[in-house]
């Protein structure tokens, strides 16, 4: 047996308290920005991912209109710093609603390194981040979508094997429902499979293997 929900039948907010639930694990995008008065502001956003290749565009979603998206959409600019495992604390507590006068960065004590291509500082701590530059701003019901083409990714030598980073070491944390959060946990290794080596391959009209 399954439950139903319909969301013409529920609130918004009971809606959206299921769907943060089942579409998990969701990565962070903690995202720093500065307003047009200097203040630096620093923020985590859970509806986060790629959106293009080449070029290489993220994409955050502001839930309402918050003091990031403020920021970008006057500056243009933002920086996408991975959250690790061991920033668990600082990374909720930038979630608070500090007035926009207050820096995150001060509040929860995260130190400002500089950008290499963009205004708005990194977060020294975090072993990723992704300098982006404003592509396109989307509005979506209730919420903002914010695209960002990047401009230039910085990673700590720390966590890197070659030129590639490596998942035990940047411990990324992910969103899952209510108040709870999540690490990768074991990591598994598959390869996807090529139609041509599928076992048996695939079968033509006629029966015959193609």
């Amino acid at each position: 047996m399954r439950a139903d929900f319909d969301p013409h039948e529920m609130s918004s907010r009971d809606f959206y308290r299921l769907l943060t639930a089942v579409v998990v694990p969701r990565p962070i995008a903690w995202v720093s920005s500065t307003s047009e008065t200097g203040v630096d502001n620093l923020a985590p956003h859970s509806f986060y991912t790629v959106a293009s290749v080449n070029p290489p565009i993220i994409q955050f979603t502001s839930v309402g209109e918050k003091d990031s998206l403020r920021n970008v959409q006057a500056r243009g600019e933002f920086v996408v710093n991975l959250t690790p495992a061991w920033l668990f604390e600082e990374v909720n507590a930038t979630g608070t609603d500090f007035p926009a006068e207050v820096s995150e960065f001060d509040a929860v004590g995260l130190t400002r390194e500089p950008s290499a291509t963009v205004g708005p500082p990194r977060v020294k701590e975090s072993p990723v981040a992704l300098e982006c530059r404003l592509h396109r701003i989307l509005p979506m019901g209730d919420c903002t979508l914010v695209f960002g083409e990047v401009t230039h990714a910085a990673v700590s030598s720390e966590v890197l094997e070659g030129p590639h980073p490596r998942m035990d070491l940047l411990e990324p944390l992910a969103r899952l429902g209510r108040n709870e959060w999540g690490t990768t946990g074991p990591i598994r290794e598959i390869r996807r499979i090529k139609a041509a080596d599928w076992p048996g391959h695939f079968k033509g009209k006629d029966g015959q293997a193609s």
